[in-house]
């Protein structure tokens, strides 16, 4: 193996000695160095001093950074400017140790380089680890401590400690992804006051007039998918929890209900023109465009690429599709006759995510079953989420002083919603729904104080172990993060990019980095701004393409990282809304990803072979999309086999 030597070393003109020792240096770089990946390594010179000599215009700071493979030697000068240096996309092809040193303040420090496939390795064995021993909570950990003892120098001790202080207790750390964590518990205590004043059984017997048997059961939960479009974590939380209890009645299996609540939050939030992904969207869009110098308006431009996002318009036609027919295959067909024959929604030996069956949340028998105490604290939820999301991007708007009289009616409120502070939004309605429930209870004397505090703390205890898994599945998505498993898959792929199919392997390695570290989110901001300049550029070097088709391949390539994404989503044990799903509908996790996956592959191949591969050779997506929902109509209606034999 070889060496890698990496010096820095400042030279002070006319400062002495003294003054320099008294310099600190600031290093900003990545935990570990992946090989054959461009690494950037900041640097910043501390304290008054280095200000004094920035200000002497006969001082000069400079560095110097030499690379050594031993077989050639490089050496670049780096400047320092204000105190500051950076060494940028530095390669290094093998694994071995980087030594920075700057002598004259006796400073150095050392960074590890490792090959890049092992990488690839913590997301992997937590994956396969799920998949197998069918226990979330320790393949999650297991893929932490690994990647842990491969960031603090292969040393199983050190990883496991550090796994747990620098990754599982920091994961929820971040503001947004502690408002989700809360949001979950919270709405599950509202879940829990709901159920224990009989609110949850009143829905059940109103809603069980219109949905009598499995089959409308199923598509009623696909309606309320539908309906709430907005956000998808609040259409997991909300139609899970609600339509649990009625899908047991109906003998729908938890795994069909966690995969129809699944298959209708993130495709329709990702493909709808008012939601809480919009914003963010269009940002990753605006921002490529405006430094390749596009003028184009990235709110058109996403609203054109609707037609080409195959995958979340399979998925939703997918799952009415088989809920209209009453068919299955592969797994889930097992699950849903076992739900029907022998009324066990769960397989045996299951482990629910969450479990809101507790006794301390289950109703009197001589309670009063009504429905509005169900219904109205959930339309609490949905109306204060729907007001927050309005004002909330309002005021933000407003402090950026966005001018919106130029803008169309659907682009205005989509600017407004996409501006939203969702996260702060969800918690006061799962809060403000909280109050509502208790104060019905209380109101209503169906159940006292001390008794409507002991039932949603029952329904926040059921969410602990979803909540456990959250954080793990964050923690892991940080270790992908700081071992640059995006990146090592982008680089893996770079050579593979043809014009006609750079939507294909967009959309393909969209699914790969968002099946390896569980975020649709971070796929699209690690993705856009790399395919998005590809797309434009080079389609139009090739002078055999025409305009046309340039345009196809360019909206396609923005649509493909945004299905790739949910696609990868879908299929991952690691990702957050899968897990959600679960949980929100009283799964067992393993169970819901294992019953899921072949709907989730049906529709990702067919988003390939019918969507992506044909446009881009410039085949129209108003072609090929009814092409695809027409074969999987035609395939479930003809080879998949009825849940309800003979």
């Amino acid at each position: 193996m070889n060496k890698i030597f990496l010096m820095l070393i400042v030279f002070y003109g006319t400062v002495s000695l003294s003054m320099a020792e008294e310099l600190t240096v600031e290093l900003n770089s990545p935990q570990v160095i992946i090989s054959d990946i461009p690494t950037k390594i900041y640097f910043e010179l501390k304290d008054e001093q280095a200000k004094i000599i920035e200000k002497d215009t006969s001082l000069s700071i400079y560095g110097l950074y030499t690379y050594s493979d031993n077989q050639t030697q490089t050496t670049n000068t780096i400047l320092f400017k204000q105190g500051v240096a950076e060494i940028s996309s530095a390669v290094f092809p093998e694994s071995g140790t980087v030594k920075i040193e700057i002598p004259q303040i006796d400073w150095q420090t050392d960074l590890r380089i490792i090959p890049g496939w092992l990488s690839l390795l913590p997301p992997l064995v937590a994956i396969l680890l799920a998949l197998l021993a069918r226990q979330v909570l320790v393949a999650l950990f297991v893929g932490i401590w690994i990647g842990a003892a491969l960031i603090y120098d292969y040393n199983p001790i050190t990883g496991f400690f550090y796994g747990l202080t620098e990754y599982i207790a920091l994961a929820p750390a971040d503001p947004d992804k502690m408002a989700i964590i809360v949001f979950s518990l919270t709405l599950g205590g509202m879940v829990g006051v709901i159920s224990k004043m009989g609110g949850t059984q009143g829905i059940v017997n109103i809603l069980a007039k219109y949905a009598s048997n499995s089959q409308r059961g199923q598509i009623v939960t696909w309606l309320m998918g539908i309906f709430i479009f907005f956000d998808d974590y609040a259409n997991t939380l909300i139609v899970g929890n609600t339509m649990r209890p009625l899908a047991d009645k109906l003998r729908i299996s938890r795994e069909k209900l966690s995969y129809i609540v699944d298959s209708t939050a993130a495709p329709v939030a990702n493909i709808a023109i008012i939601s809480t992904w919009i914003g963010f969207e269009i940002s990753l869009i605006g921002n490529s465009f405006q430094s390749l110098g596009i003028t184009d308006n990235p709110y058109l431009t996403f609203f054109k690429t609707i037609p080409y996002n195959f995958y979340p318009i399979f998925a939703l036609v997918l799952g009415l599709t088989i809920a209209w027919f009453g068919r299955d295959f592969g797994p889930m067909l097992k699950a849903e006759r076992r739900a029907l024959k022998t009324g066990q929604v769960l397989a045996p030996g299951a482990t629910p995510v969450s479990s809101l069956d507790a006794q301390e949340i289950v109703a009197d028998e001589n309670i009063e079953k009504k429905w509005y105490n169900g219904f109205i604290p959930i339309f609490v939820v949905i109306l204060t989420t729907l007001l927050g999301l309005w004002f909330t991007g309002l005021s933000a708007l407003e402090t950026k002083g966005t001018d919106l009289e130029s803008v169309g009616f659907i682009h205005y409120i989509s600017l407004v919603i996409g501006e939203s502070d969702s996260y702060s939004v969800l918690m006061w309605a799962a809060f403000l729904g909280s109050f509502v429930a208790i104060l019905l209870a209380i109101g209503q004397k169906l159940l006292r104080l001390d008794q409507s505090i002991a039932a949603w703390i029952g329904g926040v205890k059921a969410m602990i172990l979803a909540a456990l898994i959250l954080t793990m599945a964050w923690s892991i998505g940080n270790i992908c993060t700081d071992l640059k498993t995006a990146d090592y898959i982008i680089h893996i792929s770079e050579g593979f990019l043809s014009p006609y199919f750079i939507p294909l392997l967009s959309f393909i390695i969209a699914s790969l980095i968002s099946f390896a570290t569980g975020t649709s989110w971070g796929v699209m901001a690690i993705l856009m701004p790399i395919v998005i300049p590809i797309a434009y550029l080079v389609p139009q070097a090739d002078p055999t393409i025409m305009l046309s088709q340039q345009q196809g391949i360019f909206l396609s390539t923005i649509a493909s990282v945004l299905a790739g994404a949910t696609f990868g989503d879908h299929c991952s044990p690691i990702s957050d809304t899968t897990i959600m799903s679960s949980m929100a509908s009283g799964a067992d996790h393993i169970d819901h990803v294992r019953t899921q996956l072949p709907y989730a592959l049906f529709g990702g191949i067919l988003s390939m072979v019918v969507g992506y591969i044909p446009i881009g050779f410039g085949v129209s997506p108003l072609v090929m999309l009814p092409v695809g929902i027409l074969i999987i109509v035609l395939s479930i209606r003809f080879l998949a086999p009825k849940v309800r034999e003979g």
